[in-house]
């Protein structure tokens, strides 16, 4: 979202920031700068983000539903509530096997 400060110092219904769409992963970012960015999500069932790395840990907060997250070849069920730190240069995906709606906290601190 471009207009970054208008959104400042007002609520953000989260779970209501990103709508589902058949097939398709929908995506809204509303930070998005040099230290890092705020992405919301929702992904119907069977969709997600294939395997990846990337060089600072990412965290996942679930808004709604249940994600399957994969770090390092191990599936974890992460529920409406939760979240979830993704390490750094760590391969990880994300799967959608019910709808799921996620706000994506990336945090730009390379690890060594």
């Amino acid at each position: 979202m471009k207009n970054y400060d208008a959104l400042k110092g007002i609520p953000i219904p989260a779970k209501d920031a990103v709508a589902y769409s058949e097939g398709a992963v929908v995506s809204k970012t509303i930070l998005d700068e040099p230290a890092g960015t705020l992405t919301f999500f929702a992904f119907s069932e069977g969709e997600g983000l294939s395997e990846h790395t990337a060089p600072y840990d990412a965290t996942v907060h679930i808004l709604d539903g249940e994600a399957e997250i994969i770090i390092d070849g191990k599936s974890i069920a992460v529920s409406e509530g939760e979240l979830i730190i993704m390490p750094a240069n760590i391969r990880h995906e994300l799967r959608a096997k019910q709808p799921f709606k996620m706000l994506l906290i990336m945090i730009r601190e390379k690890k060594n």
